[in-house]
């Protein structure tokens, strides 16, 4: 009850943020400076618990697993699941550019340059995973050096057995502690989430929206599609669950992530959903959404596929199948080694672009708009990470959903 009472408030304050953002569309010096701060707020309350979380929860998790050959089961399944529905978004984003022809019309304005990003190499992605120093990893948030250590920590517990118990106990103790205030911070989230949102939508108004309107319609439509599709069908397919259920209970998580365009970000919100509104067990939870949040960009990758196919007709060129599929490879590999940020979408989107010899300069109009795009984009990859610790908890035998939810949703 406390948790569906917590997910409206949420929604009143996007919704109200919304309109206000709407009328203050013409003065948002007032939005940037009077009401922005409370969502500055928000934000570095959730980053504040991000380390101290995953790490906890993660040692917890790897060592309650019990079986290096569990963890090393679950890894797979939860790589081969992001791996699977990002290459499936990159290729609803590439079909709906086709039908949709969002770059069709539009002209790109003179003497508009864009810097390429340097892809990353895979080898160097793979050994940058595990820490040179645990310490630095931890102070500068790199997640995906958290989660290696953390899961080596937690093996580490498993092996020396009874003499393991106290530093087990530690990180257990750190892990309640943080949870709970996790839901202190939450309580804030319908401020946060109003201040956050009033101004973009000040500042990116409808006459800005405008032009582009068929790339953000291509865009939510797709991420829109890809729950809709893939995420019902998996959870119905592998947990038997309502798919209803399923988003009821990610809804706080896909809110949050909707104003704050971060999935690092929403972990700690992702990581009580999961948990409290879905019944995925600590040990699932812990382990496949902080590996999701930096690595599965399911709204990213088909945002790179409706904006590759805007650069192209924007040009006029057209894009082969080999291209295409060129963009797919390049969108779901990339993702792996981007972060879970704002902004990081728009980053990928010049190696996609360079992959496929698409002029750079046409994503200048995207970068227009990417705040709008990167809203849709962040609530689907969180959607996904949910989607996953829900299929792969079934599959495991952990998934014990809450008989009040389905109630709730239901009734």
């Amino acid at each position: 009850m406390q948790s569906t009472k917590l997910t409206t408030r949420i929604l009143i304050g996007l919704i109200a943020g919304i309109v206000v953002g709407l009328l203050l569309g013409s003065n948002p010096g007032i939005a940037n400076n009077y009401i922005k701060p409370f969502g500055t707020l928000f934000l570095r309350m959730i980053r504040m618990i991000i380390v101290p979380l995953v790490l906890a929860s993660l040692v917890v998790g790897a060592a309650s697993m019990g079986d290096v050959k569990k963890l090393g089961r679950i890894g797979g399944k939860t790589i081969a699941y992001y791996l699977i529905t990002t290459a499936i978004a990159v290729i609803i984003g590439l079909i709906l550019g086709n039908l949709i022809d969002p770059g069709v019309g539009l002209s790109i304005p003179p003497g508009t340059t864009v810097e390429a990003a340097k892809a990353p190499n895979v080898v160097d992605t793979l050994l940058n995973i595990i820490p040179d120093n645990p310490l630095n990893a931890l102070v500068a948030g790199n997640m995906l050096q958290i989660i290696a250590f953390a899961l080596f920590l937690g093996v580490g517990v498993t092996l020396v057995g009874d003499k393991g118990k106290p530093f087990l106990s530690f990180f257990d103790s750190m892990a309640e502690v943080m949870y709970k205030i996790t839901a202190v911070v939450m309580s804030y989230a319908p401020i946060g989430v109003f201040a956050l949102i009033t101004p973009v939508v000040a500042v990116n108004g409808p006459s800005v929206l405008l032009p582009l309107a068929k790339v953000i319609i291509a865009v939510y439509l797709g991420c829109f599609l890809h729950a809709a599709l893939v995420y019902s069908s998996l959870v119905k397919a592998f947990a038997k669950m309502n798919p209803l259920t399923f988003f009821k209970g990610a809804l706080p998580a896909t809110t949050v992530a909707f104003s704050t365009c971060s999935s690092a970000g929403t972990l700690p919100v992702t990581i009580k959903s999961t948990r409290d509104n879905l019944g995925v067990s600590e040990s699932i939870s812990s382990f496949v959404l902080p590996l999701g949040a930096t690595v599965n960009m399911d709204g990213t990758a088909l945002y790179q596929g409706v904006c590759a196919l805007f650069v192209a007709q924007l040009y006029g060129l057209e894009l082969t199948l080999a291209q295409q599929l060129t963009i797919v490879l390049t969108a779901t590999l990339a993702s792996i080694g981007t972060a879970g940020v704002p902004g990081a979408g728009f980053i990928m989107l010049t190696m996609v672009l360079t992959s496929v010899g698409l002029p750079l300069e046409g994503s200048a109009l995207i970068a227009g708009i990417d705040r709008v795009l990167d809203m849709a984009r962040t609530s689907i990859n969180v959607t996904g990470d949910i989607s996953a610790a829900v299929v792969i908890a079934a599959t495991e035998k952990e998934l014990n959903v809450p008989r009040e939810t389905d109630r709730a949703v239901t009734a």
